[in-house]
């Protein structure tokens, strides 16, 4: 896993060819067009791109009425402002009125690490995955999120996508078939699982061949869709062993929570959610931080090592 990828590439080319394919397909965007890789959609459709400058909550309302006319909008917004200023009419404009909006949240988690807190979108998972009847999902590469994006575009209904600008390596063959709320395996195991989403996924699958060199056979499930989630495959996992989380993400409401909610009403076994422990991630880099909060292959390893040795004692 030595190729790097931009996911939000695998995005703009996949919103190109649905939209030459489909002329309901239109974007929307709040001044963010090139960080939301729209420079050649505007190009090859000037007349579907909209731009409503630094102005979330009219992101949102313009999109649900282009929904309403028939349209199939995808608002395109940096995560931490699209979630957070305009999360009452993610919740009223498009989850309760049911409008076929896919929001897609930009440079999530700590991606704009040196830009601080402020910039970290942290919280979004938690935000979005409490609203009735909004699909949410985090791919794990560009594989995944070009896949995430069509079925998006085949769904009725709003969707929030969760993109990343880290670079991360493919962890899905090319012919992967999404689907929407169905975790995927990447390596089997029987000694403990470690359950991740987004750009978590790669590092989790060096853990596992981290812990294999110590004689700890790992499984790894990319639970991409937050919302609905696996119940079957988490409760299976459950079933094996223990069980760990990994988000780059607060610990509170996100996957890791997701997961236990599952975990505690079908199959209670021992857990360890890793993520960011309930506070403000500091600024730096997007690497700095995901060191700082242990979200490594290395921490990985050590929160699943430690979950085994507890529960082999």
């Amino acid at each position: 896993m030595t190729d790097l990828a931009d996911c939000r590439v695998a995005f703009g080319e996949a919103l190109i060819d649905l939209a030459g394919a489909d002329p309901r397909i239109v974007a929307l965007t709040n001044d963010s067009i090139g960080s939301s890789n729209l420079t050649e959609f505007k190009q090859r459709f000037p007349d579907r791109l909209v731009n409503v400058g630094i102005a979330e909550q009219n992101l949102v309302g313009m999109s649900a009425g282009l929904a309403a006319a028939g349209k199939i909008p995808f608002a395109c917004s940096a995560s931490c402002f699209l979630t957070a200023r305009a999360l009452e009419q993610i919740k009223v404009d498009l989850a309760y009125s049911r409008n076929n909006v896919k929001l897609c949240g930009m440079s999530s988690g700590m991606a704009y690490g040196a830009l601080g807190a402020t910039h970290h979108s942290i919280e979004d998972l938690a935000w979005t995955r409490a609203i009735a009847d909004l699909t949410v999902i985090a791919p794990a590469d560009p594989i995944e999120t070009a896949g995430a994006v069509r079925a998006a575009a085949r769904m009725d209904g709003p969707v929030f996508l969760r993109l990343s600008r880290m670079p991360v390596p493919a962890v899905h063959a090319a012919d992967h078939a999404f689907e929407v709320g169905r975790a995927v395996s990447l390596r089997e195991g029987s000694d403990v699982t470690i359950i991740a989403a987004g750009v978590m996924v790669s590092r989790a699958i060096e853990a596992a061949d981290l812990l294999a060199s110590e004689g700890i056979s790992a499984a790894v499930l990319n639970c991409s869709t937050i919302r609905p989630i696996d119940r079957e495959s988490i409760t299976e996992a459950a079933s094996r062993g223990p069980i760990v989380t990994v988000e780059e993400h607060t610990v509170y409401g996100g996957l890791g929570s997701a997961v236990a909610e599952v975990v505690v009403s079908y199959h209670p076994v021992r857990m360890r959610l890793l993520g960011v422990p309930g506070v403000f991630a500091p600024t730096g880099s997007p690497e700095f931080l995901l060191q700082h909060f242990g979200l490594t292959p290395e921490g990985i390893r050590d929160a699943a090592r430690s979950l085994v040795r507890a529960d082999r004692s």
